[in-house]
């Protein structure tokens, strides 16, 4: 019975009923264990070696054409698909009978010998066949012809809640994933050649601190305490600087309560990595090799991202903020106050919150002027001290700028930087701006962590510090342009059977 014009409830139901007949006639539907000698892709490398020869093979079918006395099928593992041959003959009577209440979705294993068809199919003529475990659902698939698969599973926010799903009938979507693994494993490669030394810090702090964000609070049972999931790895990561470990690192989950779209979700992995005695000067050749390195190991250097040809092979271009403020403006704001930035944002025809501070001014200017323009992998440097409260003043004495930077590629932020603020009375001071500001309704701005004060008062040496978004760098080099398709389990609405 064809499976394509029939609702749901009744193809459970007759799939219900073949595995009772399997059950009834003695057959384990759901066997514990498999051993395999080849994966698909493994058998198609190496035909000339392994024709007539005899493999052992397990996956799930993904088409299936039965007749009389032989029928073909289509079977997907870990390395991709191969077709097999099952006749009656050769595996017996019995077992072709239970092979018949098989469907599409359904796991086998076949041992058999390798061959090709008349029409030069690499195949495997099977000798006998294990069922490994029968599916009650069908899987989005409406038909297949000739092997190939039409997929009626297009929908993207389905694909994003069964990723399961996705992951079968859309081969892609797999090695998008495969490249992120490689492209993290690449990552810890040029750190740990490098010196750093891999850490873990806590996910769930009695404060939050180190980026401007609104944090998930939950509540510890025991301790009778409000905690807060990170939000950034920075405080910790400068107590080990303090303590003497002098180039560190950490890949995390940092979570932030904020909005989704195109390159935000509120649980997002984090590279973080501090060096004593560096300045960002060096962080911004050191981020431009890492970035060059692992793109050149996973892909390529010229990448097409969503229409947009980015070339990393090329210096990044390195241009001061307010300069580049100043290009989108016409206007020179270098020491302009509150007032003064309000008024260009209305002439820019932007909407800003009547309580916005003077910082939240430059910042949205920024964003909405500048950001989407900077296409080429851009360093935007020397960022106003009232939008960066960690980061060192500028060594030229310009008590209003510090040392910062962003990266920006394709008009996204991949990194932010600074030459860390190391003096304990201005840090001091910074964070009390910060709280005040906080108190006046900015819900991003810094608590006091007074231990990280404290340890800061200990001394802390010279040092560059530097965090990127993996999985934006993952969306670059697999050429995605939403956060979504490179996270396997993306945060969703939830939403009502």
């Amino acid at each position: 019975m064809s499976e394509e014009h029939t609702s749901l409830k009744q193809i459970i139901k007759f799939r219900m009923e073949k595995l009772q007949k399997l059950r009834d006639a003695g057959v384990n539907p759901y066997p514990y264990f498999f051993k395999q000698s080849h994966y698909s892709g493994e058998i198609r490398e190496n035909f000339d070696s392994l024709e007539n020869k005899d493999v052992t093979i397990a996956g799930r079918i993904m088409s299936i054409r039965k007749m009389g006395k032989a029928s073909f099928c289509h079977i997907q593992d870990g390395a991709g698909r191969i077709q097999t041959y099952i006749r009656r003959d050769d595996v017996g009577e019995e077992s072709y009978i239970h092979f018949k209440l098989l469907d599409m979705g359904d796991y086998i294993g076949v041992k058999g010998y390798v061959f090709k068809t008349k029409t030069g199919e690499i195949s495997i003529h099977a000798k006998t066949v294990t069922i490994l475990s029968k599916s009650i659902r069908p899987l989005p698939i409406v038909k297949e012809k000739d092997g190939e698969i039409f997929d009626a599973f297009s929908d993207k926010e389905q694909r994003y809640r069964n990723r399961h799903l996705d992951l079968v009938v859309n081969p892609d979507i797999k090695e998008i994933f495969v490249k992120r693994a490689k492209i993290i494993s690449m990552i810890r490669r040029f750190f740990d050649d490098r010196g750093f030394l891999e850490v873990e810090t806590p996910v769930l702090q009695p404060l939050y601190g180190g980026a401007n964000a609104r944090p998930f609070i939950t509540h510890h049972n025991s301790l009778d305490q409000d905690l807060y999931l990170r939000i950034a790895d920075e405080l910790y990561l400068k107590r080990l600087i303090i303590g003497g470990i002098d180039k560190v690192y950490e890949l995390a989950k940092n979570f932030r309560n904020e909005g989704m779209d195109r390159n935000h979700n509120p649980e997002f992995t984090m590279l973080e990595w501090y060096q004593a005695y560096a300045d960002y000067g060096f962080m911004m050749d050191f981020v431009e090799e890492m970035i060059r390195t692992v793109a050149e190991g996973v892909g390529s250097l010229q990448l097409n991202w969503g229409g947009i040809e980015v070339d990393l092979s090329k210096p990044f271009i390195r241009k001061p903020f307010l300069a580049l403020l100043k290009e989108a403006t016409g206007q020179d704001i270098t020491g302009g106050d509150e007032t003064q930035i309000k008024e260009i944002c209305k002439e820019q025809g932007l909407s800003v919150p009547e309580k916005a501070n003077y910082g939240q001014l430059l910042d949205e200017l920024m964003k909405k002027l500048v950001e989407p323009n900077l296409i080429q992998p851009t360093f935007v440097i020397d960022y106003p001290k009232a939008i960066s409260p960690l980061a060192k003043m500028h060594r030229n004495n310009n008590s209003e700028i510090v040392e910062r930077f962003e990266l920006f590629i394709g008009g996204a932020e991949f990194a932010n930087a600074f030459s860390e603020l190391n003096d304990p009375i201005d840090q001091r001071d910074r964070l009390e701006t910060q709280e005040k500001l906080h108190a006046a309704g900015d819900e991003e701005a810094h608590p006091v962590d007074e231990n990280f004060l404290q340890a800061v008062e200990y001394g802390m040496p010279p040092t560059g510090g530097v965090g990127v978004g993996v999985d934006r760098l993952v969306m670059l080099l697999t050429e995605n342009r939403w956060i979504r398709d490179v996270i396997l389990f993306p945060s969703l609405k939830t939403v009502k059977e």
